[in-house]
């Protein structure tokens, strides 16, 4: 995996167009069996439909490329080897949301995930709920995770202008920050109630970060990447 890098964009120019993937296809068989046996241990795990970054080109500010949609159970085997085909790129926003005295809120992935006890802010895999037309919608990308995983909605943020692009090999991770005018511990007591509330949360904790200090290893190198940034 190559080391990351953290790029600013003003724009996105992001498409969308059925396309076949060979690496689904010659494998399917190995993939429906990996995504059982996941299953198995995490029974929750559903095999929706997702959307993956294909002949794509940063620069300038801008990113520009094109999704194409695939099943979720051939995105976690493709993640999970090792992302065994390169020409492909996990390409997903986030939503950084930045409280009224300068910390972020991150949360803690449930044990029903797959993602289960790793720290990000709230985000997902783009879907085809994500286009529109011909276009892939990352900023409704952010909205709805944010809507899903918090309870918070446009009303409670104010976005700011553009995306921090952190790049990890395989993953294009952009970043959203989100201020809300709202102090911490008073959001994180706000979230923790939306989520006391829900049948299956996405999040199990919400953590407050302040500095470098607060940093895990169980947050990605791309959430590390975007905060040793912001912090900078």
């Amino acid at each position: 995996m190559s080391e990351p890098s953290i790029v600013a964009i003003d724009e996105l120019e992001l498409s969308f167009a059925p396309q076949a993937w060979s690496f689904a296809d010659q494998r399917r068989m190995e993939i429906d069996a990996y995504f059982e046996a996941r299953q198995r241990n995490t029974p929750e795990l559903w095999n929706g439909r997702v959307l993956l970054l294909s002949r794509w080109v940063l620069g300038e500010r801008r990113l520009s490329g094109r999704f194409f949609e695939t099943d979720f159970a051939s995105f976690l085997a493709w993640r999970d080897w090792g992302f065994p085909d390169r020409a492909v790129v996990n390409c997903f926003a986030m939503g950084a949301l930045r409280t009224a005295d300068g910390a972020f809120l991150v949360g803690v992935m449930a044990a029903h995930t797959a993602n289960a006890g790793r720290i990000y802010f709230p985000a997902g895999t783009p879907d085809p709920d994500d286009v529109r037309g011909s276009i892939v919608d990352l900023e409704q990308s952010v909205v709805r995770e944010v809507a899903e995983e918090t309870g918070l909605t446009p009303r409670d943020f104010t976005p700011r202008s553009g995306w921090e692009a952190v790049v990890e090999g395989p993953r294009i991770a952009l970043f959203k920050v989100l201020d809300v005018d709202t102090a911490a511990v008073n959001l994180r007591a706000r979230i923790l109630d939306h989520l006391a509330r829900e049948t299956a949360p996405e999040f199990s904790d919400i953590r407050i970060l302040r500095s470098r200090t607060d940093l895990d290893p169980r947050m990605p190198v791309f959430v590390r990447t975007f905060l040793d940034r912001a912090w900078s």
